[in-house]
């Protein structure tokens, strides 16, 4: 069967809010398969189609609220699989949107961060600036990474960034973003002062495992003009 077949498949059983079709389907895909695997070929796509379905008006409030949250029951039983490697020493704070939504793309990168060695704290959505500036002040974490999903969610984002840069403070840490409205518009994540930007959770473990290159360590000077963000297609 295909993979596209499973993702299609997954996601009408979890709009449709069927629990023992969805863990059975879950069940089926993950014989023979790396926990990882599962992660990035079936959860994350079907999350993908969830999104950017329901920002095409193309789900009621109702499917995609059974969707979000039958697909966050099945990434948190599934993260027990995950084999974790061993410790690698460095440390990651992530933190997230608002939406439970964004919670669960979140939540799919932090597990595979965990996974690959990382010692990851994960506050989820809806944290004020001041409580996570002052979590990287007194944590100094390796990895900042910030997901955002929508438009709304920059100017906090911006914030964080620019009160990191002006206090100096942890001036060895990477700051990594993610998330639906850094892939919708490009140089976005460089524009705000990022060091760099995962479109997936696949994606991200990789980035954040690469070397921190000489000319990223001072991000580029944004322009004092905001991005406009690009409608999803």
């Amino acid at each position: 069967m295909s993979q596209d077949l499973i993702v299609e498949q997954l996601f009408e059983s979890i709009i449709s809010g069927d629990r023992p079709a969805a863990r059975s389907l879950v069940h089926a895909a993950s014989r023979g398969v790396p926990a990882s695997d599962l992660v990035y070929e079936l959860f994350w796509p079907t999350y993908e189609l969830v999104e950017r379905l329901f920002r095409q008006d193309q789900l009621t409030k109702l499917a995609h609220r059974m969707g979000t949250k039958l697909l966050r029951q099945l990434v948190d039983q599934h993260a027990a699989r995950l084999d974790l490697a061993a410790p690698n020493g460095r440390t990651v704070f992530a933190c997230c949107g608002p939406s439970e939504a964004d919670e669960l793309g979140a939540q799919m990168s932090v597990d595979l961060m965990e996974a690959a060695g990382y010692s990851v704290r994960f506050a989820g959505g809806g944290i004020p600036a001041d409580e996570i500036l002052a979590q990287v002040h007194e944590t100094r974490p390796d990895f900042l990474v910030l997901f955002a999903s929508a438009p709304g969610d920059l100017p906090d984002i911006r914030n964080i960034i620019d009160t990191i840069r002006e206090i100096g403070a942890c001036p060895g840490m990477r700051i990594v973003v993610g998330g639906g409205v850094f892939n919708r518009a490009e140089g976005l994540a460089e524009e705000i002062g990022a060091h760099a930007s995962a479109r997936d959770p696949l994606e991200l473990v990789e980035t954040i495992s690469e070397p921190l290159p000489m000319s990223a360590a001072k991000p580029a000077e944004r322009a004092a003009t905001p991005r406009r963000v690009r409608p999803a297609a």
